[in-house]
């Protein structure tokens, strides 16, 4: 079983998801949002680098995936959000996880099987792809969706590495 941490990242609301998994059958061990006060942008990173290391502290997961950043219509929140998946980064980094990056799109096709899933739809099919009583916060749900995303993920590329090592074609 491999334990992920999942990210979705944010300089207001940062969720983490933790699954373990062994690329079949994924089980939820935690999940939860990081709520940053203040205006100024530095305290709100040191908190996403503080929290996201006591989470691996806490949990002591093998890798980390976080979701990657996207530009809409307004530059000023994305360059916020790429310093917060930074500050997650950094926490990972320090405690020697590896980082996988997966688009919203990949998360989304991954888990509900269209990259244009809605946050309702993720919140669902993270809900019964866990077993979850509820569906989870939407942050969580992200967070979760992209831990999930790492699994099928990481699964086809062992099973696509074992393939052509084993000299067969996929």
């Amino acid at each position: 079983m491999l334990r992920i941490l999942g990210i979705d990242p944010g300089s207001r609301i940062t969720g983490f998801g933790l699954i373990d998994s062994d690329g079949m059958k994924s089980s939820h061990i935690a999940h939860g949002v990081i709520r940053l006060q203040g205006e100024a942008l530095p305290p709100r990173l040191g908190e996403i680098f503080a929290q996201v290391s006591a989470l691996i502290e806490q949990h002591r997961p093998e890798v980390m995936a976080i979701e990657q950043v996207f530009v809409a219509k307004n530059p000023s929140s994305a360059l916020k959000l790429g310093q917060a998946r930074g500050a997650a980064i950094c926490a990972a980094m320090q405690h020697g996880l590896d980082v996988s990056e997966y688009t919203p799109t990949r998360i989304k096709q991954s888990v509900v099987g269209t990259g244009r899933a809605d946050k309702a739809q993720v919140q669902h099919m993270v809900r019964m792809i866990l077993g979850l009583s509820e569906n989870p916060q939407a942050d969580a749900a992200d967070a979760l969706a992209v831990a999930l995303s790492h699994a099928h993920s990481h699964t086809l590329l062992a099973k696509y590495s074992a393939g052509v090592a084993g000299g067969k074609q996929a």
